[in-house]
């Protein structure tokens, strides 16, 4: 369900008590692990956290707003944490994978959307390790290698 929200406080106090706690727990993790120059936001009516449009202007290709990492969000029959590190690096999607077989947990994942509908059923640890696996940087030079054209140089070195 998209959100109007325009803050993430916002977004969390349109929620029903449960899902309210379970995003809540999910928004803590990720904010806890998150990698240096990501911030908060809200984009696509979700929690999300992006490179900000100060670090790298060129911004997502789709739509030139900021490069989105992460989002979170309470949708219809489940809630979701999209991953876009496991949609763009093999490596760290079979690590998760495996990570959470290792630790007991049915996983419901498309490409990098981690659906769950109980917090129960979210490795929060593992949600942790995956969000701190990329940075900023690494997370910049990932994309560009997936969408190469019409690429100037985005970013000067400092």
């Amino acid at each position: 369900m998209k959100s109007d929200a325009t803050t993430p406080s916002a977004y969390l106090a349109e929620l029903p008590p449960d899902r309210r706690h379970a995003i809540k727990a999910v928004r803590t993790a990720i904010r806890q692990a998150l990698p240096k120059g990501f911030v908060e936001t809200m984009q696509y009516g979700m929690i999300s956290y992006v490179v900000p449009l100060s670090y790298y202007p060129a911004g997502y290709h789709c739509d030139g707003g900021p490069l989105p990492y992460a989002s979170l969000a309470s949708q219809k029959n489940h809630m979701a944490l999209y991953l876009m590190n496991l949609y763009s690096d093999p490596n760290i999607a079979r690590w998760f994978r495996e990570a959470c077989t290792a630790a007991g947990k049915k996983l419901d994942m498309g490409k990098c959307c981690i659906r769950f509908r109980t917090l129960e059923d979210l490795p929060l640890d593992l949600v942790s390790q995956a969000v701190a696996k990329t940075s900023v940087d690494e997370w910049i030079r990932i994309y560009e290698s997936h969408h190469p054209k019409n690429r100037k140089p985005l970013r000067k070195k400092k």
